[in-house]
């Protein structure tokens, strides 16, 4: 069995880390705090396909794995 990544995955971990450094990290305190996350910050991880991770593509998802979705 082979567990090294493909190409595609390791795009979306280092996609997913830089979008967390830019547009989570710098606030997550305040919004632990407040126990609030914006939908603004939602609507952008939308917009990049990890919000339906899992859906087939076929109804609007990303179609990805579980191995994607964590």
């Amino acid at each position: 069995m082979d567990f090294r990544l493909t190409e595609s995955q390791s795009m979306i971990i280092e996609m997913v880390k830089k979008f967390g450094e830019l547009h989570i990290t710098p606030n997550s305190l305040e919004w632990d705090n407040k126990q609030h996350f914006p939908l603004d910050v939602f609507k952008k991880l939308g917009d990049l396909g990890l919000a339906g991770v899992l859906v087939p593509e076929e109804y609007g998802g990303s179609g990805f794995s579980y191995l994607e979705y964590i």
